[in-house]
C-alpha cells in the first residue's frame, strides 16, 4: 500500500436534490461545484439505507444492510471495516453517536474518537446518549446513574445545563447551542492532522443539514425568518405532518433552512480542501465526500399508499436515498463525471484500489448489484410516533429496492412488505416518475442471493457517556 491518506466526509441528512452539484437552483454547494473540476461526481448515488447506523455500517464494511443486520440501537457490529486495514492513526469527527460512543462497534476501528462537544464536562454522563438507551424524561434514572459514574456530580452538572439549553435558552451563555456546528469538527481534524508525522486516516461526519435546521445567519440565504419561526413552533419536526398536527406547507417550508444548512457544510469541505492544500497533503488524499442518507419535505411517497415523505429511517424514497458522491483521488487533477447507479457500499473497494495505487475514475462502478433496504421504525421512534398517528402500518414494514442501468436513466425496482410493488424512472437527482402497482419480482430475486454475513450480536443495555437528552429528542431518535 502507498502512503496515500483517506478523508471520507459524510454531510448528514444532505439529498442529492438539494445540492447545486446535481442541478439544485439554489447554489447550496459552491465549494463541490468548483472542486468537480478535478475530482469525480458519481451523479446516480445511492445509500445502501435510510439512517446513520446501517448506512454507516455498509460503507465501513462492503457489506449490504441485509448482509451485515446491523438495523436497530441494541445491535452491535462484531466484524472488520476498511479502517482495521489502514496502516496510518484513524480518527473519527462527529456528533453522530452512532460512529463515536454508542457501543455499536463502528466507533472501535479508530484510535482517536472526537465527538459531542457541548456539554460541560467531558468526562461526565452524556445526558442525550442516556436519553437514547433508557428513553425520554427518565430522570430518576439519569440521577442513579450519576451517583455510580466516576463524576457523579459533573454528571449531573451535565444534565442540568443541557435541560436548561432547551428549557431557559435565555439563559445561558450568548453562542450556546445544543448540538455542535461543522466548524468545531473542521478545527480538531486540521489541529490532528498537524500532529501526524506519517499518513492518516480519517472520518468527519458533518450532522448541521440533520434537523432541527439552524444555519449561521451568513448561510441562511432562502428564508425570510418565516421558516425558522414555523420550526421554532414545531412540536414534532416529523410526526407533527405525518398525524395531521401541522399542515404539510409548513415542513415544505423547512427546505429554505435546509439548504442554508447544506451550504454551511458546504463551506467546510472547502477550509478542509484549503487546509490539505496548505499543508501539501492534497496530492497525497483520497477524499470521498458523500451522504448517509437524504431528508424528505412533505413530498408524496412512491411506495405507501396516501403518505408523504418526512425526514428519514423510514420508507424507501429516492430524497431518502439518492445522494450526492464527489471523489478526489490521489494525484488526480481532471474532472470526471459518471452516471451509472453506484452503492456507497462499494466505498472499501474504492478505499483500497486508491491505497493501492491502481485506481480508475470509475472504481464506484462496480459489478456488484446497487441494493438499498429499510425496516420500519425502531421501538423508542415507534412510542414517538405513536403520540401523533394511531396506525403505525405505513410507516413498517420491510423497504428492498434494486437499481439498474437502463442508459437514458435508471431504473428503480421496489417492494413493500412483499405485497406491494412499484418502479421509479429515475432520469437525475431533479426528475423521476413513479409507475404504481407495476411488478419487480427481479428485486425478490437479488436479495435471494444475500446471506447472513454473521457479524451482528445484540448489545444489550448500551452504558453510554455525554450531550443532550433533549438533543436526541429533536434529532428525531426518541
Amino acid at each position: 500500500m502507498t502512503d496515500t491518506n483517506v478523508l471520507l466526509v459524510v454531510m448528514d441528512s444532505v439529498r442529492a436534490r438539494n445540492c447545486s452539484l446535481l442541478g439544485h437552483h439554489n447554489e447550496t454547494t459552491p465549494n463541490l461545484d468548483a472542486l468537480a473540476d478535478e475530482a469525480t461526481v458519481y451523479t446516480q448515488a445511492r445509500s445502501p439505507g435510510t439512517w446513520s447506523l446501517p448506512s454507516h455500517t455498509s460503507m465501513f464494511t462492503g457489506l449490504h444492510v441485509e448482509e451485515h443486520g446491523i438495523r436497530r440501537a441494541h445491535h452491535r457490529f462484531t466484524g472488520r471495516t476498511f479502517w482495521d486495514e489502514i496502516p496510518h492513526r484513524t480518527g473519527v469527527f462527529s456528533e453522530n453517536m452512532w460512529i463515536t460512543d454508542m457501543g455499536v462497534g463502528l466507533e472501535d476501528p479508530f484510535d482517536d474518537i472526537h465527538g459531542q462537544q457541548n456539554v460541560l464536562f467531558q468526562e461526565g454522563l452524556d445526558p442525550g446518549n442516556f436519553a437514547l438507551s433508557e428513553g425520554q424524561g427518565e430522570y430518576v434514572k439519569y440521577l442513579k446513574r450519576c451517583l455510580s459514574h466516576d463524576h457523579p456530580l459533573k454528571s449531573a452538572l451535565n444534565g442540568l445545563y443541557i435541560k436548561a439549553a432547551w428549557d431557559y435558552p435565555q439563559l445561558l451563555p450568548d453562542g450556546h447551542t445544543t448540538g455542535t456546528p461543522a466548524e468545531v469538527y473542521t478545527d480538531l481534524f486540521t489541529d490532528w492532522i498537524d500532529e501526524r508525522t506519517d499518513g492518516w486516516a480519517a472520518c468527519i461526519n458533518y450532522m448541521d443539514a440533520h434537523l432541527p435546521y439552524e444555519p449561521e445567519a451568513q448561510f441562511d440565504e432562502w428564508d425570510d425568518g418565516t421558516a425558522r419561526k414555523l420550526q421554532d413552533d414545531c412540536g414534532d419536526q416529523v410526526w407533527s405532518f405525518n398525524g395531521g398536527e401541522k399542515p404539510v406547507w409548513q415542513m415544505c417550508s423547512f427546505e429554505a433552512l435546509y439548504d442554508g444548512a447544506i451550504a454551511q457544510i458546504d463551506h467546510e469541505v472547502g477550509r478542509l480542501v484549503d487546509a490539505l492544500k496548505a499543508r501539501g497533503e492534497w496530492d497525497d488524499t483520497l477524499l470521498i465526500v458523500t451522504a448517509d442518507h437524504g431528508e424528505g419535505f412533505g413530498e408524496p411517497s412512491e411506495v405507501r399508499p396516501d403518505a408523504i415523505v418526512t425526514g428519514h429511517g423510514a420508507g424507501i424514497h429516492e430524497l431518502q436515498l439518492h445522494v450526492p458522491l464527489l471523489v478526489k483521488f490521489p494525484g488526480q487533477e481532471t474532472g470526471a463525471t459518471h452516471d451509472e447507479p453506484v452503492s456507497l457500499t462499494d466505498t472499501p473497494h474504492v478505499v483500497r484500489a486508491a491505497l493501492d495505487g491502481d485506481w480508475e475514475t470509475d472504481e464506484y462502478v462496480t459489478e456488484g448489484p446497487v441494493l438499498a433496504s429499510s425496516h420500519g421504525l425502531e421501538e423508542p421512534m415507534e412510542e414517538r410516533a405513536s403520540k401523533f398517528v394511531d396506525d403505525l402500518w405505513l410507516y413498517n414494514g420491510d423497504y428492498r429496492a434494486l437499481y439498474t442501468d437502463r442508459g437514458d436513466h435508471v431504473e428503480k425496482a421496489i417492494t413493500w412488505r412483499d405485497d406491494y410493488e412499484s418502479v421509479v424512472d429515475v432520469y437525475d437527482a431533479q426528475v423521476s416518475r413513479v409507475f404504481e402497482g407495476e411488478s419487480a419480482p427481479n428485486v425478490r430475486e437479488a436479495f435471494a442471493d444475500l446471506a447472513d454475513a454473521g457479524v451482528r450480536e445484540s448489545a444489550g443495555d448500551v452504558d453510554v457517556s455525554g450531550a443532550t437528552e433533549q438533543r436526541l429528542e429533536d434529532l428525531g431518535y426518541m
